[in-house]
């Protein structure tokens, strides 16, 4: 009974986040060349996409902390994926860059306040019915969503209807996104009832040194991952890839994310953690694809980036799961994605300056610093 409550949980919060990616998703697969469309260099793109991951992602630690702290994890959900969800179709309103950054941060913000309470009700189902299962689902409608939402804004220029057509359009799925949102809260007001009796399994309620160097491995990935705003905005530049066909492109990257999430998390269930190794081996060999190859070297980065989207969406939740007391799911979850964050900013900054003096640069930089982060996970995998 307990698990098919689970799952209902897991499905019902799979489905609101469809819509979400659908929303955010849809924009960042033309928000890149729309900052350029209106005055922004490669390093503002850049600086814009990491500046916002920093800020979304240095939030969850508090975030995450006030809401175990509180109790009140439903609260943080709503008011993060309000402010996620309407940032988007006010890029519609937006006719210089500056303002239009700050609503790419903005919606930056608003996913970080929500992500570690999300992330800890969903682990609740975990003991039920596997980890791997549960994030690998919940990733699969993410990116479902968002494979749905770029396509659209590519029909949306196809059909001349320009980028703030596209950005008024997302309305519609993140009102329905948050409707989506009050049914789960009705239907399952106490998630972590879902976990009943799961703390006698960890003898402390401190975090692990596993915990910590899965951390540290998360940095090195996050650091050496090309946000698409950056890879967007080459594909337009270099005309790598037509204006109209770049949302199709970030697409097919997000239906490979959906694709590989059941199969990985599955695989996670069955095999444990190494097969983390195996996804982020395919990850890091993105980058050499995406910004030094043609069109259809490109298109075949775009599907191995989307695999590494699947594996960081599904794989890292999972591990984490294993090894976070369940009194400290939202603290550890927020701590981490702090740490992830960060190391996204700092990385996608450094990769925004480099891309201005030498594309080859940017792409060994993000290849070694990938690969960088296996023997970690190794360690962190014997670890626990």
């Amino acid at each position: 009974m307990k698990s098919r409550s689970a799952l209902q949980f897991v499905v019902i919060i799979g489905i609101a986040n469809f819509f979400a990616d659908f929303t955010y998703e849809g924009a960042r697969a033309i928000v890149g060349p729309f900052l350029g469309s209106l005055g922004a260099s490669a390093a503002i793109v850049g600086f814009v996409a990491g500046f916002g991951e920093l800020m979304g992602y240095g939030l969850r630690s508090v975030s995450g902390y006030f809401a175990d702290k509180s109790h009140r994890h439903w609260t943080f959900a709503f008011v993060g994926y309000a402010i996620n969800m309407l940032a988007v179709p006010a890029l519609a309103l937006t006719t210089r860059w500056p303002l239009a950054s700050g609503l790419v941060v903005s919606e930056r913000i608003g996913r970080g306040i929500r992500k570690p309470t999300v992330e800890a009700m969903l682990s609740c189902a975990g003991r039920s019915i596997g980890a791997g299962w549960v994030f690998g689902l919940n990733e699969a409608l993410d990116q479902a969503g968002a494979t749905v939402g770029p396509l659209l804004m590519a029909l949306i220029l196809y059909l001349n209807g320009g980028f703030r057509t596209g950005f008024a359009v997302l309305l519609i799925p993140a009102l329905i996104c948050l409707a989506i949102l009050v049914a789960a809260r009705l239907l399952h007001p106490r998630p972590h009832e879902l976990e009943e009796g799961a703390g006698h399994a960890f003898e402390t309620t401190n975090l692990t040194r596993a915990y910590w160097i899965y951390l540290a491995a998360g940095s090195l990935i996050a650091a050496g991952f090309a946000d698409f705003a950056l890879i967007g905005f080459h594909f337009h530049k270099a005309n790598t890839v037509p204006a109209n066909l770049i949302p199709v492109f970030y697409a097919v990257a997000m239906a490979s994310s959906a694709l590989a999430s059941i199969p990985l998390g599955r695989l996670f269930d069955r095999f444990g953690p190494t097969i983390s190794l195996f996804a982020f081996l395919i990850s890091a060999a993105a980058a050499p694809f995406v910004f030094l190859g043609s069109f259809v070297p490109a298109l075949i980065g775009m599907i191995f980036w989307g695999i590494g989207m699947s594996a960081q969406g599904s794989l890292l939740q999972a591990m984490l799961t294993r090894v976070i007391p369940p009194q400290k799911r939202s603290t550890a979850f927020g701590l981490f994605d702090t740490g992830y964050g960060i190391a996204w900013f700092l990385g996608s900054a450094f990769m925004g300056l480099l891309y201005d003096k030498s594309i080859l640069a940017v792409a060994l930089f993000s290849v070694v610093l990938q690969l960088a982060a296996l023997p970690v996970l190794f360690i962190a995998n014997k670890k626990h």
